[in-house]
């Protein structure tokens, strides 16, 4: 009863906000990736499901127990990353390398040496394969609102008012919600799909695979941990937090684990979200972790009705799906463009890293993201010596 005591308007506005984030544009490239690997609507389903329900109880367990703002939920980034990749792996494959992803992060966590690795792989050239690899999805972006002139260019519109004014809404969630709006108010939208009965939630059987392995767990492990758990963690300490970095990580670990044998990439500790509810103006700071709390309850919520959200997202008009998924990573496109070419003795590897994760290219079944990342690194550690 005292920690529903806990709950005031701050808290709860900052949760609901952060909620929202997750569930407005990221189930788009969810399905965008999906689509991609001839993922069945039940295999699609259970993503959906998995990622929301286990994000959830992450984001209510792991704040209630801690009493920090700890916000869970799956990354934005690894889905954008595999966007590039569901097609040259098969689903159980996938599954597999999500698992080993998950026992990356668990062992990192265990070992404490977090920092050490994000040391050694400079946040620059991560940020900056991030960019090359969602490039193309940005374009599609500025495409999809000349098909859609009115939808898309309220939505612009919108978006930039709310990031100029800097509300408490999230400009995605803005210029999505006016979107969705604008498209129910102008185009019928019918389907037969929308009948689809309910998903009971099964084991997927994982398949292991070296190169799957390489070019998926350990790229998508370190998206999580320098664009998630970096982010979050580092949001926690600037608001005079002090979040145990490690149990953090072992649990995202843990969580991402449990997720993927119900065929979803990821569970973890989230970045923005856990910003938004650790910041002064989510209230007190011994009352902030329940901002978490009602952000897991949001999450889980959209994650147990899955099997109804699925289908209607699927009927919506292909060029206004790519307008969901270019608001929901213009924010994430442009802070990785500001941190990949921040560092002006980086030029080089930055530069490369970028081209090399823009080219799509596959060497020895190795994909681009992976070649960026290691052509980058060796750049900036052994020629331009950062």
């Amino acid at each position: 009863m005292s920690r529903l005591n806990d709950l005031d308007y701050r808290n709860i506005s900052a949760g609901i906000a952060s909620g929202l984030l997750a569930i407005t544009g990221p189930p788009a490239i969810i399905l965008e990736a999906a689509s991609k690997g001839n993922f069945t609507t039940t295999q699609t389903i259970l993503w959906m499901f998995s990622v929301y329900v286990f994000g959830g109880i992450f984001s209510i367990l792991i704040p209630l127990y801690y009493r920090m703002p700890i916000v869970g939920a799956h990354s934005i980034t690894g889905v954008a990353f595999l966007t590039t990749v569901t097609v040259q792996f098969t689903y159980s494959q996938l599954i597999g390398s999500y698992l080993m992803a998950g026992m990356v992060m668990l062992l990192i966590g265990y070992l404490g040496i977090f920092s050490r690795l994000l040391d050694y792989v400079p946040k620059q050239i991560i940020a900056v394969m991030l960019a090359g690899m969602i490039m193309k999805y940005m374009v599609i972006f500025i495409t999809s609102l000349h098909q859609l002139p009115l939808i898309g260019g309220v939505s612009l519109l919108i978006y930039l008012m709310f990031s100029k004014f800097r509300t408490r809404v999230p400009p995605m969630v803005a210029a999505i919600g006016i979107g969705m709006l604008l498209l129910l108010l102008t185009e019928p939208l019918n389907s037969p799909q929308l009948s689809m009965s309910f998903v009971v939630p099964t084991l997927q059987i994982p398949e292991f695979k070296v190169m799957s392995f390489i070019s998926v767990s350990i790229p998508l492990a370190l998206l999580i941990l320098s664009n998630d758990a970096a982010v979050g963690i580092g949001a926690l300490e600037q608001n005079d937090y002090h979040p145990p970095v490690n149990r953090v990580i072992a649990l995202s670990g843990l969580f991402s684990i449990l997720t993927s044998f119900f065929g979803g990439q990821s569970a973890n500790v989230a970045g923005m979200m856990s910003a938004i509810c650790s910041d002064k103006e989510a209230g007190p700071e011994e009352k902030r972790y329940m901002g978490a709390v009602v952000s897991g309850f949001i999450i889980l919520l959209f994650g147990l009705f899955a099997w109804k959200l699925v289908p209607l997202i699927q009927i919506l008009p292909k060029p206004f799906v790519s307008i969901l998924v270019g608001f929901a990573l213009l924010g994430v496109f442009g802070n990785s463009l500001s941190v990949g070419f921040s560092k002006p003795t980086m030029k080089i590897s930055a530069a490369f890293t970028l081209i090399i994760a823009v080219s799509d290219m596959t060497i020895f079944n190795i994909s681009a993201p992976v070649w960026s990342l290691v052509i980058g690194t060796f750049i900036a550690r052994y020629v331009e010596e950062t």
